[in-house]
């Protein structure tokens, strides 16, 4: 099988890692051989920095807004958050277990860059029940680009085990 990097996108709290936990899932049933799913997110190294100057791990309002501000300055700085994606899409692809790869971006511009750079298709995870965060730049813009997958959380998790199945065999359908 090939592997695959997406981009998964979604205001806070809609099911991100559960749709991720469930894929992992589904695909090794499906291929009937274990293989590994990595899920990573831009913003890893961001609050390894942020929990070094105090950061408690929280996402506040208040702490959202200062991850988000951080991301900016260490990107306009040294383009630090997209470097340490490019070395985990590295790793991955030197890794004969793991097929898919989960990038968790915010931002419009750098989900661009992230499809142009490694060829990634682009998932939004939404949920009606979970409010859009606009506090600050990076959640505000979740709905600012065209995603080659929607994935509407707002049932069950049973449900949501569905659309993990049906986006598994759609990938591997498309091979």
């Amino acid at each position: 099988m090939d592997k695959h990097i997406f981009i998964i996108n979604g205001s806070g709290g809609v099911g991100k890692d559960t749709f991720v936990e469930l894929v992992s899932t589904e695909l090794n049933d499906i291929l009937k051989k274990f293989h590994t799913v990595i899920n990573f997110s831009s913003i890893d190294k961001v609050k390894e920095i942020a929990r070094e100057i105090g950061w408690n791990g929280k996402k506040s309002e208040k702490d959202r807004k200062f991850l988000s501000d951080l991301k900016i300055l260490t990107s306009e700085y040294c383009d630090m958050p997209f470097k340490s994606m490019k070395n985990k899409v590295a790793e991955f692809m030197n890794d004969e277990e793991s097929i898919f790869l989960f990038l968790h971006i915010r931002e419009p511009e750098e989900i661009a860059r992230a499809v142009n750079e490694f060829g990634a298709k682009t998932i939004l995870v939404t949920r009606d029940a979970v409010k859009h965060i606009v506090s600050n730049m990076a959640d505000e813009n979740v709905f600012n680009y065209n995603y080659d997958f929607v994935v509407n959380n707002s049932g069950t998790k049973e449900e949501l085990n569905i659309k993990a199945k049906d986006f598994v065999q759609e990938v591997i359908d498309s091979e």
